[in-house]
C-alpha cells in the first residue's frame, strides 16, 4: 500500500540523528524549557525571516496564545475559515472569543477576502488566514485588507513550513504566526509540538508568560496562563530534522507538480497551480471529485492509500452548528468538503509509488 505517510521509510541518517538528539536530552538532565528549546526558537524563527520563536505544546495552543497575547477574547469576533482543521476555530473558543466563519474561493481552497469582508462587525478583532494545505497566495491583499479595517492577521501556519511568498515566510505577514509540529507535518516531531512566531517583542514575552502558567518569573503569576511548554526531547529532535526540511519539500513539490501534469483524467480537478513554487510545500495534494467515494475507493483497490482532509467543514461540527458565519453562506465550503481526496504527496514517495498513483487515478471510470 502507498500510504499518505511513511515514516519508516525516513532515512536511516536522520533515525539515527533523532536518536542522538534523545541521548542528548537524557544526558543532560533537564527534559523542560532548556537550551534545546531555546536552540530551537532560535532557529525556527530565523529561518521564517522573524525576531522571536516562543515554544508550545502543540499548533492549537500557538493560535490560542496568539489571540490572548493581543488581548483578544469575550467579546470580540475573530474570522477564519470553515475548511480547516477544528484546531482553528476551537483556538478561538478557548481564548474566549467568537469564531465567525467565511467561505473559501473555490479554485484554492483558501480564505475568501470577498466573504471575510461581508463578516466584519464593529466586534471583529483578527483574521485568522489559514495557509491550507501549504498554500502562500495573496498575500500582499491580505495585509492590505487588514491593515484598512484595523484589525490583526493571524497565520495558521500548521501545514506551510517555510511557504515562501516574494521572498517572506508563512508566518512572518501578519502579527504573528503558529506552527504545528504535528508528527505529519512538513517538519513534525515525535508527538504534538508547536510555536508561535513574531516580529513583535511585546507579543513574545507575553506569549511566553501564558504558555508557562502566566507566569513571569518563578513563583509570580500576573495573570491566568495554561501548561503549554514545547518539550525538550521534541526541540532536539525537530533541530535535526529541520536540516532535512528544504529536501523534503522540494520532493513533495516535484511530486505534485508530476501529479499535476500527468494526472489528466477529466473526472478529476485540479486545484489552482501555485503562485510560484516556493509559495507552495503541498502538505497535502488535493484533488476534487464529484464522485470522490468511488475515486477513493478505486485507488484503494490499486494499492494507494487517500484520505479527505476535511470531510465536515466548523459550521457543520454538532459543536459548531449555530456559529456565525457569512450571511450570504458557505456554498464553496460544503461542495469541497463533499468533492475534495488527498493524493499521497510525501517524500519518502519512489518514483514507482507516483506512476502507481497516477495510472491509477486516470484509470478511474464514472460510476
Amino acid at each position: 500500500m502507498i500510504l499518505m505517510n511513511d515514516f519508516k521509510s525516513e532515512p536511516p541518517e536522520l533515525r539515527a540523528a533523532m536518536l542522538g538528539a534523545a541521548q542528548r536530552v537524557l544526558e543532560s538532565g533537564w527534559y523542560v524549557l532548556g537550551n534545546e528549546v531555546v536552540d530551537f526558537e532560535r532557529a525556527w524563527s530565523s529561518a521564517c525571516g522573524v525576531a522571536h520563536g516562543v515554544g508550545v505544546g502543540n499548533g492549537m495552543d500557538a493560535i490560542e496564545i496568539a489571540l490572548r497575547a493581543l488581548d483578544i477574547g469575550p467579546g470580540d469576533e475573530v474570522i477564519t475559515t470553515t475548511m480547516t482543521a477544528f484546531a482553528t476555530v476551537l483556538a478561538i473558543f478557548r481564548a474566549g472569543a467568537t469564531p465567525v466563519v467565511a467561505d473559501i474561493d473555490p479554485e484554492t481552497a483558501l480564505l475568501s477576502i470577498q466573504s471575510v469582508e461581508r463578516c466584519i462587525s464593529p466586534k471583529t478583532k483578527a483574521v485568522i488566514l489559514v495557509h491550507l494545505y501549504g498554500q502562500l497566495r495573496q498575500m500582499d491583499a491580505w495585509a492590505s485588507f487588514t491593515r484598512d479595517f484595523n484589525i490583526s492577521l493571524i497565520e495558521d501556519c500548521a501545514q506551510a513550513h517555510l511557504a515562501n511568498w516574494h521572498g517572506n515566510f508563512a508566518g512572518s505577514f501578519g502579527v504573528a504566526g503558529a506552527y504545528s509540529f504535528y508528527p505529519t507535518k512538513n517538519l513534525g516531531a515525535a508527538g504534538d509540538a508547536g510555536m508561535l512566531i513574531t516580529d513583535d517583542e511585546t507579543i513574545a514575552q507575553r506569549s511566553g508568560q501564558l504558555r508557562n502558567y502566566g507566569q513571569s518569573k518563578r513563583y509570580h503569576h500576573p495573570e491566568l496562563g495554561m501548561n503549554s511548554r514545547l518539550d525538550e526531547m521534541h526541540a532536539a529532535m525537530l533541530i535535526e530534522r529541520l536540516k532535512w526540511l528544504p529536501e523534503f519539500t522540494e520532493r513533495r513539490r516535484k511530486i505534485a507538480a508530476t501529479y499535476r501534469s500527468e494526472i489528466v483524467n477529466p473526472l478529476i480537478r485540479h486545484l489552482a497551480p501555485p503562485e510560484a513554487p516556493s509559495a507552495h510545500t503541498h502538505h497535502l495534494h488535493v484533488i476534487t471529485c464529484d464522485q470522490r467515494e468511488a475515486l477513493q475507493a478505486h485507488l484503494h483497490t490499486h494499492q494507494v492509500q487517500a484520505l479527505i482532509h476535511y470531510p465536515i467543514p466548523a459550521h457543520h461540527q454538532e459543536a459548531c452548528l449555530g456559529i456565525a458565519r457569512d450571511p450570504e453562506g458557505l456554498q464553496y465550503s460544503e461542495l469541497h468538503a463533499d468533492t475534495c481526496l488527498s493524493l499521497p504527496c510525501h517524500p519518502q514517495m519512489a518514483d514507482n509509488d507516483i506512476d502507481v498513483v497516477i495510472s491509477a487515478a486516470n484509470s478511474f471510470q464514472r460510476k
